[in-house]
């Protein structure tokens, strides 16, 4: 089989990013790459048009409407200059659906966390302080517990800071890169995003590969021994597969490989918009020792199709500045917008 596949574990996750469609807007979602791309196509368009988020304006940077632009973390920083610039963004409180907590968990730890520390106190009462902060001076918090209010992080931090704040991890939406169910993570209310590594702060001149014809390598795997599930890939198949890239660079996902997810308790980004395993393939960590055998048994028309419709999503995990239609940045406000019916506010879910 022609193929080429990329390995991504439960903390690389890359999309790869399409040629661009300069008439971006007008895109209108087909295929069997969504489960539902009617409704889904309606429901965005309606976002698109209605959706108002109100950004706290207390802070200062470099903790506060500030983050990362580059390297493993930079979607905190893109999402959080993106917000504060879109039309999505209200200065009238009193007519927001959503309230943003612009803090950047990469900055809390780069500014306040000592190299190596374990010491998690002062960079808690950071993120404590500052819903206290909004909360004695405006009455949205309040009103809902934080259920109308979402926070966003990449950072593996990301859930051990919000779990400083009750109401925060119980109630509010949760946008993370580092979404497992093992550590508190709700599909239910909480959002999944990629973690797109970014190394110029853009994903322009990451784009591109040869056509599967020309493709001999059967697996493309680049990452560093952190987690569970690396070392036993790295234990399984250090003799059997070529390793290629440096640590944290998963470029071979812009260049039209077909995903390979190995995952235990890790929710993808978008999964209740998009359907997976038509441009992937997952395997679970138990069958980590066949995984050559499953990838071999994979036919050639079934990689070419994988292969295309993968091509067709890449938009939606597209870094733009300024954002694009249904690119990542919109398919984040799409999966906070979706989660509204599930919050709290004055006691009763909103409708």
């Amino acid at each position: 089989m022609a193929a080429n596949l990329e390995v991504i574990t439960t903390r690389v996750l890359e999309a790869p990013c399409e040629k661009r469609n300069s008439n971006n807007a007008k895109y209108i979602p087909r295929g069997p790459t969504y489960w539902n791309a009617g409704v889904f196509h309606r429901i965005y368009m309606e976002m698109e048009e209605n959706f108002k988020i109100f950004v706290y304006e207390e802070g200062e940077p470099p903790i506060f409407h500030y983050g990362p632009m580059m390297d493993i973390y930079a979607i905190e920083g893109h999402f959080i200059q993106n917000i504060e610039v879109s039309h999505f963004r209200t200065k009238d409180p009193n007519i927001a659906h959503d309230y943003f907590l612009p803090f950047s968990v990469t900055m809390i730890n780069e500014v306040v966390n000592e190299t190596d520390s374990h010491v998690w106190g002062p960079m808690k009462r950071i993120a404590l302080d500052y819903v206290n902060l909004v909360a004695g001076k405006y009455p949205y918090w309040n009103r809902s517990s934080g259920g109308d209010h979402f926070m966003l992080a990449c950072h593996d931090k990301g859930p051990k800071i919000s779990f400083t704040i009750p109401d925060l991890h119980k109630y509010s939406i949760q946008v993370l890169c580092n979404a497992n169910t093992s550590e508190g993570f709700n599909p239910t209310k909480d959002v999944s995003i990629p973690e797109i590594y970014l190394p110029f702060g853009k994903t322009d001149g990451m784009i591109g590969g040869a056509p599967s014809s020309q493709r001999s390598i059967l697996v493309f795997f680049a990452g560093g021994l952190h987690g569970s599930i690396m070392p036993v890939l790295f234990k399984q198949f250090t003799n059997s597969f070529r390793k290629g890239g440096k640590p944290k660079d998963g470029r071979g996902t812009y260049r039209g490989c077909v995903l390979v997810l190995i995952k235990e308790h890790y929710v993808i980004p978008f999964s209740d918009i998009l359907s997976w395993k038509s441009f992937s393939v997952e395997i679970s960590v138990e069958k980590i020792p066949k995984l050559k055998e499953i990838l071999m048994g994979i036919s050639e028309r079934e990689y070419v199709r994988m292969q295309k419709r993968g091509v067709q999503v890449r938009r939606h995990f597209e870094v733009n500045s300024p954002p694009k239609s249904y690119d990542v940045f919109h398919m984040t406000l799409y999966s906070i917008w979706l989660r509204r019916p599930n919050i709290r506010v004055n006691g009763t879910s909103e409708s």
